[in-house]
Order: structure tokens, then C-alpha cells, then sequence
């Protein structure tokens, strides 16, 4: 993965000049020894914060340190000026964390009184309407916060690779596909800048590395990646081949001051025939490098999948929530199986963005639907290029943070996994089974106006996305709600 970025944290004590500093200081050594035991790489401030100064010195000393995340640890009640004003100069995320009483015949000279001052440390961060990442419970022994610290990780690398993202898009959304209404006001206000180019700018590009002499070495690596059972069209793999090339050089040319990119990019219905392939197989081979390249120009999609791949570190997909499950499918290979209703199932598909990790027995074919509207059912030549399979079973989570029409950022998350049960059908394609999904699909995907595109990490990545989420300040965060728990919307009486 060379489009996230790496973390390196550190970490800074706070101390109430009215408690023993030495309590803070132990307390954060201890700390930074349980990150040594479970492998997570901590930088250690010596400078403990008592005031203002303190609070200067010490974040100059992280930031020399090369630090873009920052653990504040409250080793006793704290100092709420200064632990705050950390957040304030430090320029990146910071979760802030106190220290749970160790012993109960050391409650004098050993009480810290940390579980009161997150009190206020949070009152103060309000008042000065500042960001950061406090944990469930923010209280705990050394173990209990170099855990928080360790999910504190993902979330750090997402917001930072969010800071410095450009989303390049080419053409415009294809007709009746409001998958990609993207208002751009909401991007700037997360901090993504934005590129919008013509379809006509990228076909000019492409033409351009015709001969480009890196051409066969990107066929051999595709070739080595399908296999022989996968190459089924070795004749189009130079055309794909020159096509990756001219993306990956499109994001280094004009990602000006950003470190990370991400495409959207529009694919039919004239693609196609004037570059001569389908771009599917290439798109899947930028997932797997974490650079997405999101389907029918949408904005948002790409957007969601840079998401769920900062906070794995592996490749994402971008799916339609598709169709349903047939009742004799559901009766012959699921029912008495799993542990899902029917309305539970749906198939998540696109014609082959997929990545080749992601698919059992994946293989470049054709796309359909487009050869029979492209092609009229023959023989397929320039509907090539898409790379199918089932999905590998296994933990999914299904997610989307989108903008409305009125530039409002909405987002739903919904755990699951993918079925090992055949499709019987084309694409990269899976069954996808979600608890409650029949209503989560009526009363968020509908009520709430979500596209047909949802983004797929692979594991269950649910608290880090919440996290994520809430932390840019999205008020609306769906979730796949239990029977015990009504949605808005949804009918009491039915």
C-alpha cells in the first residue's frame, strides 16, 4: 500500500501542578512499555505538561520527532488549559486518554483523580471547538490504553491520508446514474481537494504512452497475477497495460501539493469503444495498491474506499447493492445453514473493479450488459477487460459516507459477510448476508437516499468507521438497527 500513509505516534503526559508529577511520568512510561510488549512503535515527550510553556516545548519536541499523531495522557486530574491547547498546535489527530487508579491501598499520595479531569478536559476542548479522539472508555491501566492507542491507529492514518487527498475525476456521471451527485462543498470542508477533467483529457493521455516502453513489464506482472487459468484474453493486455500507466502517471503529475490520490472515473457507455477495452481489470489492480478507483465518476464512492482502506492497510471494493437472493437459492443453499432470513441476502456485484485477492477463481472476461447494448451480442472486442469471479467469503463491512443534494454529509455502516455459496452468475459478484438487512435496506439505503454504490472492507471495521465518522463531524450515521430498536420511519404496526 503506497497511497495511505504511515503513523508514527507520540505520546505526552499532562500533570495538575497540584499532584505529584512523578505519578504522570511513571504512568506514561508504563504506557509506553505495554505499546513495546503488543509492537506498537511509540515516540515518548519527556516533557511533562504542567502550563503553557510546558505545552509549547513538548509539542515542539514531538513534532521534531517527526510525530502526526499524538497521544495526551492525563497521568493525574491535568492541567485543562495546556492539555487542550496540545490538540490546538499540534497539526494532527490526538486522542486524549486518563490513567485508572492502580491500587487500593495507595489512594493518598498515589490517587491521581484522572477519571475527573477528562471531565473537564473534554468541557475545555468544547470550548474551544476543538477535534479529537477520545475512546469509549477513556480511562484504564497502561494494557487497558495501549489498546485504545492500537485502535486509536487506523483512525489516525485515515484522518491524516484525508488531510492531504485529491479526488481526480474524469467525465461527468453517465445519464440516469445519480450515484454521482457530489456536491463539492463538503469535500473542502473535510480538507480533499478535488480534480475534474474531461473524458477527452484522458484519452489524450492514454494515446500519448502508446509505445511506452514500461508497457510489457506491467503485461508480465498481469499476466503473472492471472495466471493461465485467469489470462483469457492475453491480446488485450498491453491496451490495459498502457491504460494503468497512464493513470498512475496522471496521479503523479497532478497531485501537485497533495501525498495521496484517488480516481473517479467514468467507464461507459463510450469508453469502451474509443479506448478499445473495458477498464474494470486496471481499476481492480490501483484498488489493490490502495489507490481505488471508483466506478461512474462517483465522488463519494472513491471517497469511502480511501476510508476502509486507511483504516485496513489492504484492498477494498466498490459494489451495487445489487439484487436479491431467488427464494429456491435461498431454500436449497442458505436456509438451515446460516443463520439468515431471507431478507437478510442480497448480492453485491460490479462488472469487475474487484481485486484479484478478493475473488476466488478470478479471470479477465467480458462485460455483458455492455456487449449486448455496445456490441449487440457478438463476439466480444472492446467489452473486454473486466475481471470476474465470486467473492471470497468471509467478515465484511458494508459503508458509505455520501453528500446530499443540499451539501449535508450523511454516512451508514453495516456489518455482515459474504456467503461461501456460488452465485451462479457474472461480474465480480458475492452473497452478502447483514442482520436486519431487509429493513436497513427500507428505512436507511431508501428513506434516506442513498445510491446504488456502497463501499466493502474486508473484516469488520464498524467501531473504526464510527470513530472516523464522528469525528468529522457527521451527525447522521446509519447502522443495520435490531428488531428491539425502530427505525424513524418504520412502521410500529407492520
Amino acid at each position: 500500500m503506497n497511497n495511505i500513509p504511515e503513523v508514527k505516534l507520540g505520546i505526552i503526559a499532562v500533570s495538575r501542578d497540584c499532584f505529584v508529577i512523578s505519578l504522570s511520568e511513571r504512568r506514561r512510561k508504563a504506557i509506553v512499555e505495554a505499546c513495546a510488549a503488543n509492537g506498537t512503535a511509540i515516540y515518548e515527550a519527556h516533557t511533562t505538561v504542567e502550563n503553557e510553556t510546558d505545552m509549547l516545548k513538548a509539542v515542539d519536541e514531538v513534532k521534531k520527532a517527526n510525530c502526526n499523531a499524538l497521544v495526551v495522557f492525563l497521568g493525574n486530574f491535568g492541567p485543562e488549559t495546556p492539555e487542550t491547547l496540545i490538540a490546538a498546535n499540534f497539526n494532527g489527530p490526538v486522542m486524549y486518554a486518563a490513567a485508572a487508579e492502580e491500587h487500593g491501598n495507595d489512594l493518598i499520595n498515589g490517587r491521581g483523580d484522572a477519571y475527573c479531569g477528562m471531565l473537564n478536559c473534554s468541557y475545555n476542548l468544547g470550548l474551544r471547538k476543538l477535534k479529537a479522539v477520545i475512546p469509549e472508555y477513556p480511562v484504564g491501566t497502561a494494557q487497558d490504553i495501549a489498546g485504545m492507542i492500537q485502535d486509536f491507529i487506523p483512525v489516525a492514518r485515515t484522518l491524516i491520508g484525508l488531510s492531504s487527498l485529491k479526488i481526480i475525476t474524469f467525465g461527468p456521471r453517465p445519464q440516469d446514474f445519480f450515484a454521482c451527485n457530489a456536491p463539492i462543498k463538503p469535500l473542502y470542508d473535510l480538507g480533499i481537494e478535488i480534480q475534474e477533467n474531461s473524458e477527452l483529457d484522458l484519452l489524450v493521455a492514454y494515446r500519448a504512452h502508446a509505445n511506452d516502453p514500461r508497457i510489457q513489464d506491467v503485461v508480465k506482472d498481469m499476466a503473472s497475477e492471472l495466471g493461465a487459468s485467469g489470462n483469457q484474453y492475453p491480446d488485450l493486455l498491453p491496451r490495459m497495460a498502457q491504460f494503468e500507466l497512464t493513470l498512475l502517471d496522471w496521479a503523479e503529475q497532478n497531485k501537485g501539493a497533495r501525498k495521496y490520490v484517488v480516481f473517479a472515473d467514468k467507464c461507459w457507455p463510450a469508453f469502451p469503444k474509443e479506448f478499445g477495452f473495458e477498464p474494470c481489470y486496471v481499476n481492480s489492480r490501483l484498488a489493490s495498491r490502495g489507490i481505488p478507483v471508483a466506478c461512474e465518476v462517483d465522488i463519494y464512492g472513491a471517497l469511502s474506499e480511501y476510508i476502509g482502506t486507511c483504516i485496513t492497510g489492504e484492498p477494498v471494493t466498490l459494489l451495487d447493492i445489487n439484487n436479491s437472493v431467488p427464494a429456491d437459492m435461498y431454500e436449497e443453499e442458505i436456509k438451515n445453514k446460516y443463520n439468515y432470513t431471507l431478507r437478510d441476502t442480497f448480492m453485491g456485484f460490479h462488472c469487475g473493479n474487484t481485486p484479484f485477492c478478493r475473488l476466488k477463481a478470478g479471470a479477465v472476461k467480458f462485460q455483458l450488459i455492455q456487449n449486448r447494448l455496445l456490441e449487440n451480442g457478438n463476439t466480444p472486442d472492446f467489452t473486454r477487460g473486466t475481471l470476474e469471479g465470486d467473492i471470497v467469503p468471509g467478515k465484511i463491512t458494508f459503508f458509505r459516507l455520501q453528500s446530499s443534494a443540499d451539501a449535508t454529509l450523511h454516512a451508514y455502516i453495516a456489518q455482515g459477510e459474504v456467503l461461501p455459496v456460488a452465485t451462479r452468475s457474472f461480474g465480480g459478484i458475492g452473497i452478502f448476508a447483514i442482520p436486519e438487512m431487509g429493513r436497513f435496506y427500507r428505512h436507511v439505503l431508501i428513506s434516506k437516499r442513498y445510491p446504488h454504490h456502497g463501499a466493502v472492507a474486508f473484516g469488520s471495521i464498524g467501531k473504526t468507521l464510527y470513530t472516523v465518522f464522528n469525528y468529522l463531524g457527521i451527525e447522521d450515521i446509519s447502522f443495520n438497527q435490531p428488531k428491539t430498536m425502530l427505525y424513524k420511519d418504520e412502521n410500529p404496526f407492520v
